[in-house]
Formats: C-alpha cells, sequence, structure tokens
C-alpha cells in the first residue's frame, strides 16, 4: 500500500514539474515576444517601409518612365518587360516598319545594374541575340472530327 501511495506521489509530482516547465515556457516567451515588439518592432516596421516605399516608387516611376521627360522614345512604341529589363522599345512600330530593337533599363535614385542586367547588356552588345520562330503543333490547335460530333 505504501508502494502505491509513493508512486502516486511521484507521478502526481512529475506532472506538476511538468505543467511548472510548460507554464514558465509560455510566459517567457509572451515576455520575450512583447520585449521584441516594444523593442525591435517600431524600429524594424520603419526600416521596412522606407525600403517599401523605395521600392514601389522605383517600379511606379519604371513604368511611367516612356511618359516622363527626356525619355528618347515614343511610348507607344515601348513594351514594359519588368525582368530581366524594364522596356523593350520597338522603334519604327508606329509607322509598322519596325526599324530598330532597343532594350532600356530604367534607374532611378542611387539604384546600381544588377548582375543578371550587367550580362544581359554585355550579351547584347557582342550581337548574341537572334530571331527564333515557335509553332504550335497542329494537333493541338486543330479540332478532331471525333470532337466536333460531340458538338
Amino acid at each position: 500500500m505504501a508502494d502505491t501511495t509513493t508512486i502516486i506521489i511521484l507521478v502526481i509530482g512529475l506532472i506538476a514539474v511538468f505543467v511548472a516547465f510548460w507554464i514558465g515556457q509560455k510566459i517567457g516567451a509572451q515576455r520575450k515576444h512583447a520585449e521584441w515588439e516594444n523593442d525591435l518592432m517600431p524600429q524594424q516596421r520603419k526600416d521596412a517601409i522606407l525600403k517599401s516605399r523605395a521600392v514601389l516608387g522605383g517600379q511606379f516611376s519604371e513604368q511611367l518612365a516612356p511618359f516622363l521627360p527626356n525619355f528618347k522614345y515614343l511610348p507607344t512604341e515601348a513594351r514594359f518587360i519588368g525582368k530581366p529589363i524594364d522596356f523593350l522599345v520597338f522603334k519604327g512600330m508606329d509607322e509598322k516598319n519596325i526599324n530598330e530593337v532597343v532594350f532600356v533599363e530604367v534607374k532611378s535614385g542611387n539604384a546600381k545594374t544588377s548582375p543578371v542586367e550587367k550580362s544581359l547588356k554585355e550579351t547584347i552588345e557582342k550581337k548574341r541575340v537572334r530571331w527564333e520562330e515557335y509553332r504550335i503543333p497542329e494537333e493541338l490547335t486543330k479540332k478532331k472530327d471525333s470532337d466536333l460530333n460531340k458538338l
């Protein structure tokens, strides 16, 4: 009988230790989170907002570039691509006689050319540019007679 009582007391004691540990973990995590929010969050939020505004402002101005002063090409001949280059300009497209294709990268502020943009520039300057046509296989575009009978 004494052995059973000892075992029950030990089990209750272990459960109490486990519950105390679990409560301590939760309280510690809650305090740490509150401290993080109070001390770190305002500065991080401010930095994130400033960076986000800069990125959004840059993206906005990139897309408006053809309509801004000193843009050398007609807005109607510029096509926004975004990545890895901002615009492809098809000079002469309005007259239905394209005589030049120009790759245009728009930068604002202190923005630097990325490694991918540099490699694209180098590729274009070395005239490693070509035309290719892709034809969709006819079996994908034509209806089969069996498909027509279902209509």
